[in-house]
Formats: C-alpha cells, structure tokens, sequence
C-alpha cells in the first residue's frame, strides 16, 4: 500500500523540524517545499540521509514546485514573515495574509481535498484566511496553537511540581497569543485538580508566563523564534489525523453555535481524527472564564475583518 503523503509548506526553522518529528514517527512521505532556491531540497536530502541512522522507512523529498505536493493528504504550512524592527502588527498582518493566500491557492491547484494544517501567525487569523481561499469544509482547515500554548502551561507546571510532564493535562481557549485563556480549572496532575497543589499566585504567574512563552524565547534567542515546540504540536496533530486516533487536543478550529463564536476560527478544544476536526467541546465556563474569552474573540474577529479587506 503507497505510503500517505504530506506536504511542509515552508523549510525554515519550523517546517524543517516539523518533517523531522514526522518522519520519526513514520507517519508518510514528506515532501518539503520553499521558494528559496535549494533550501528544501538540501535539507530534504539531509534528513533523508539520516533515516538509516533513525531508523525511519520514509522518503523525503525538497522542491521549489508546487506540482511535487500533487494529491498531499496533509499540508502543513508555516510560510510566512517574522515581525521585524519598525514593522507594526498591521503591516505583518498584511504581508503573511498575502503569502498564505498565495500559498493556499497554490496548493488547493494541486491537491484537491488536503487537509490544511496552518502555523503561520498571526495564527488564527491566517487559519481564517486559509480556509477562505481553499474553499475546503470548514473540519478540514486548522491552525497549530493551542497543543504548543498547552505544552507550554504543561511543561512550567511540571517543573514548578517538580513532576513528570506526562502527568499533566490541561486545556485552554481563545487565540494564540497574549489574550489565550489557560484553565486551571480544568487542569489536573495524574487526575489531581491543579489547584489541590499549588496556591492561586504560583498558578497565576505560570499562566502569564505561558501567555507570553514565544516572546520569551524570541527574546533569549534574539535573530529567531520557537521551532521545535510549534513544530511538534503540528506533528502531533498530523498524527491524530492520519491515524484516526480521535485526540482531545486545543486547537483553532471554526466555531459556529458553540461558545458563542457565530462563526469564526478560535482556539477551542476539538476531537481530532480521520475526519479532520470532528467535534468542537464546548465546555462550561464560569463568568471569568467566558468574559476572557469572549474579549479574545473579539480580538482575533478584529484581525479577520481585515484579512477580509486585504483579501
């Protein structure tokens, strides 16, 4: 049986060790696109060469050439600008919601039924702008940030408990970035509610430092951003998919009735699983909890009226 495929829009940073999770859990052939001349194929190539060292039995390929992604089962794409110096937020808006319209269209020419998978920030909004120009069912299309802020909520945790990671599950909604809406309450340690173990302001201080964990390391790192947790949320997500494991996991997916969203994509918790996102989880919310959300989604409604205008 031929193996499946999927396709990295991007072999930057991010989609680069994105394909290097994926082809260690031998998930399918991978292809990575970029249109810098040699770039994908040059690390294609060298991450092809370590498959006998890491044992994985898939082939990876690197391509300047849309028509190399033909009849992709996932597309991941993590194209786009990074904020520079004296770039305001509307002009990164504008110039990334112009590169995934690009990218997508480009994509959808080649493959008729992918599903999409976006990293590209700001995310939620160029997850909308993906899904408006793929014109794919709205299960099909959604964006990567809600397994990454969760992992990051999941890891201080750990250390602040001094615990295994594994131990931990948590949950949060809204959009990616420093409006997201952690919920201790629906956080527990091997099935211990969170707040049994440590007090409000220890709680409080991880949720901000989650909120902010991408400046952090942009900050420490100071000429890049995050690449190997973005990358292995994505993973994970490709992985639900392609394996119908049908995974609870945040993610930006389009919501309708639920949370009161009226049509829009948010971070919420969904079933991931061979039908893309199956289920959106609607959970109950305290007063708090829905004021915080609610002020996110306004937010990221804010960015889609102008992904519209620029579209």
């Amino acid at each position: 049986m031929a193996r499946k495929k999927i396709s990295i829009i991007g072999a930057g940073n991010v989609g680069a060790t994105c394909a290097h999770w994926l082809a260690g859990k031998e998930l399918g052939d991978i292809v990575m696109l970029d249109i810098v001349e040699g770039l994908a194929a040059g690390k294609g190539l060298d991450l092809y060469e370590a498959a006998p060292v890491g044992k994985f039995d898939v082939h990876l390929t690197g391509t300047c050439d849309y028509k190399d992604t033909q009849d992709s089962e996932v597309v991941i794409i993590t194209s786009g600008l990074a904020r520079k110096p004296g770039m305001s937020r509307d002009d990164l808006l504008k110039a990334n919601t112009q590169i995934i319209a690009e990218v997508t269209g480009k994509v959808m020419a080649h493959s008729s039924n992918p599903y999409l998978i976006v990293v590209s920030n700001p995310l939620d909004a160029m997850t909308y702008a993906a899904g408006k120009v793929s014109g794919l069912a709205k299960n099909m299309v959604m964006g990567m940030a809600g397994i990454l802020d969760t992992a990051r909520y999941r890891a201080f945790l750990a250390e602040a408990l001094n615990v295994s990671v594994t131990d931990i599950a948590a949950v949060l909604l809204g959009g990616h970035g420093d409006d997201m809406v952690p919920l201790p309450r629906y956080t527990s340690v091997g099935g211990v509610p969170v707040t049994e173990l440590l007090d409000k302001e220890t709680i409080e201080a991880i949720v901000e430092r989650t909120r902010k964990g991408g400046i952090e390391i942009v900050n420490l790192l100071k000429t890049g951003s995050a690449y190997y947790a973005p990358a292995a949320a994505a993973a994970e997500m490709t992985e639900a998919i392609l394996k119908d494991k049908k995974r609870l996991l945040p993610c930006c997916a389009w919501c309708d009735k639920e949370y009161g969203v009226n049509g829009g994509f948010v971070g919420v918790p969904v079933i991931l699983g061979s039908g893309g996102v199956e289920k959106v989880i609607e959970l109950k919310l305290s007063e708090q909890e829905k004021n915080l959300l609610d002020a996110s989604v306004l937010h990221v409604k804010e960015l889609t009226k102008q992904v519209d205008a620029i579209l």
